[in-house]
């Protein structure tokens, strides 16, 4: 065997179990070798490039937000926004949050333009208001009681942060079935203006609801990156939602919210979809033209249901689309093997594997019970939990696939090719996924989608028979980065603290995908 001086003058491996028993421990850089041997060999290859990567986040839902404002102290709160946000720390650099109420609410459900009694329309929008008094004060109500003031927060510490925003449900007054709780519909083509004019339509008005949001966003700093038209658009749920047709979106979107975009904030990005796989049955170029499709940046998706194969149908329908992951979350007593399969596996290689540049997990924060949520679901995990009583945190297997990304991945780097050897991030052997920045830093994740640990090799394309050998645990991960330009972040995450758990019971995902 012989052995080559490292080409890289900073070199960092981390290894996370699926247990967390390893939680990106630092691991001694493998020496570089001329033969991989039995391992499974890892190529990269730097002159095959792909998507721009943009970053990690989780969403920022009023539940979140509660529990940073109310559960913890002002240092503790400070301590993990900055653990997470900071680029010298974890380094997530998105949030996802909500137009209006979404299921996981501390608060009574509300749209930003709830009518009084005997008031039937509000064509101009008079009503509207994201809420009253300082942003995090007692009697703040709204987003302004607790989303707006830790947003704040975030800014300061990473000001380059992208928001992402999605409705759940438009006002009552909007929707065929007059509440906002439960599935109704857009009254789309309505006239609830003074004529027949295009500004006369609710179609019209809704787009402007979507203006008027973002303009009271940026008044507090908080400046919208991007949105999508509906959270979940096909989902009949019993909590604040609005069911569109895709063909609905896709007009809707291009006549009326793009050109109203295009008016006031021409930079806000429009994401199409927002849904899981089952949304993307159809080929999205089946019922979409491509001047419709100018008015999108790209495809957003969510991961509980669906097929597999069903992400081409969304990802691969016009050149210049981007990819991002809008929500996904775990259970409180998923298994170590099921929670690594959707973190590591189908969202940190599969999904990203196929284009996507962007991931936001759900609820970035829930407590030890998995809530508060106005809708009563349970058992679901935050990327941390915060014990109600005492603000202490536990970082989840979700903080530390995002933090792979985040502390490692540069923002603006592009994916390169690497060997992969499982088609869906949960069968087959080791998959991986490698990016290179535009100083030359390269890094890569190899996730080991089996219950027995993995030995591999990794080779740069252009330096020859040069491997470096590490084991992959099972159900776990080995990150690495790579650079001539100088160190580079080398944090640790802290320890948890002690708190209890409660695994409250909760009905089981629907992944029945029979077609009749």
């Amino acid at each position: 065997m012989t052995e080559f001086l490292n080409p890289f003058a900073h070199e960092r491996w981390t290894r996370t179990t699926g247990d967390l028993a390893d939680r990106r421990a630092e691991i001694a850089t493998p020496v570089i070798e001329n033969d991989h041997g039995d391992a499974v060999p890892v190529v990269i290859d730097p002159s095959r490039r792909y998507q721009m990567w943009e970053g990690v986040g989780a969403a920022i839902t009023d539940s979140s937000a509660s529990l940073f404002m109310n559960s913890m102290s002002p240092e503790q709160r400070h301590a993990i926004l900055e653990e997470m946000f900071s680029p010298e720390q974890g380094g997530f650099s998105s949030v996802r949050i909500s137009i209006g109420s979404c299921d996981f609410s501390s608060q009574k459900y509300y749209s930003y333009d709830d009518l009084p009694e005997g008031v039937a329309a509000d064509a101009s929008l008079q009503y509207f208001s994201i809420g009253e008094g300082e942003p995090g004060a007692p009697d703040a109500t709204r987003d302004l009681k607790n989303v707006i003031p830790v947003l704040q927060e975030i800014v300061k510490i990473n000001p380059a942060v992208k928001i992402m925003a999605s409705p759940w449900s438009a006002p009552a007054w909007m929707k065929t079935s007059g509440v906002l709780s439960g599935a109704g519909r857009l009254r789309l083509g309505e006239y609830v203006g003074n004529g027949y004019r295009y500004q006369d339509t609710i179609d019209y008005v809704y787009a402007q609801y979507f203006v008027k949001f973002i303009a009271a966003y940026a008044r507090y700093g908080i400046h919208i990156t991007s949105v999508t038209m509906q959270n979940e658009p096909s989902n009949g749920c019993p909590w604040p939602i609005t069911v569109w047709t895709p063909e609905e979106l896709a007009k809707w979107g291009s006549e009326y919210l793009r050109p109203a975009l295009d008016r006031t904030f021409p930079d806000v990005e429009i994401y199409f979809g927002d849904d899981s796989l089952r949304f993307y049955q159809r080929p999205v170029s089946e019922y979409m033209t491509p001047a419709q499709a100018n008015a999108f940046a790209g495809v957003a998706f969510h991961t509980y249901s669906g097929l597999p194969e069903w992400v081409h149908n969304g990802a691969r329908q016009f050149p210049n689309w981007k990819v991002a992951m809008t929500e996904r979350r775990c259970m409180l007593d998923d298994t170590v093997d099921e929670a690594s399969h959707v973190m590591f596996g189908e969202i940190g290689t599969w999904l990203v594997r196929n284009g996507m540049g962007l991931i936001n997990l759900w609820n970035m924060a829930l407590d030890e019970q998995g809530f508060p949520s106005y809708a009563g679901t349970s058992g679901r995990r935050g990327v941390i939990t915060i014990d109600s009583s005492t603000g202490k945190v536990k970082r989840n297997l979700e903080y530390f696939m995002l933090r792979n990304f985040g502390q490692d991945v540069k923002v603006g780097s592009h994916r390169v090719a690497s060997s992969n050897y499982t088609r869906d991030g949960r069968h087959g052997g080791l998959g991986s996924v490698a990016f290179v920045a535009d100083n030359g830093d390269l890094a890569g994740i190899l996730y080991n989608p089996t219950a027995k640990d993995i030995e591999a090799a990794v080779e740069i394309n252009g330096e020859g028979a040069r491997w470096q050998k590490v084991t992959v645990p099972a159900y776990g991960t080995v990150s690495f980065h790579k650079s001539n330009a100088g160190a580079f972040n080398a944090t640790d995450a802290p320890v948890d603290d002690e708190f209890k758990i409660t695994y409250t019971p909760h009905p089981a995902d629907d992944h029945d995908e029979t077609l009749f």
